[in-house]
């Protein structure tokens, strides 16, 4: 990946921008514009079709590099919920 600094600030913009509920343990995501959704709900969650379309419109990202930026974007919030 040639933009390897960007590629975090992504990630980083989009840790930022989920907000985490943990008294009622419920989040929000930047990239989908619904209420917020249980925590279990994000266990078994693949790529969604919103957070792809949000890191073409927004970051102008690739299909690879929206798949690298989804798989550490989840092991962070996964960590988040496990530790939060």
């Amino acid at each position: 990946m040639d933009n390897k600094k960007y590629i975090d600030k992504v990630i980083g913009s989009l840790v930022r921008g989920t907000k985490m509920d943990y008294v009622n343990k419920r989040f929000s995501f930047p990239f989908f514009f619904s209420s917020s959704v249980p925590f279990p709900y994000f266990r078994s969650y693949t790529l969604p079709l919103s957070f792809s379309t949000h890191c073409k419109n927004i970051y102008g990202l690739t299909e690879k590099e929206i798949e690298y930026v989804w798989k550490e974007y989840k092991d962070i919030i996964k960590d988040k919920i496990k530790n939060g």
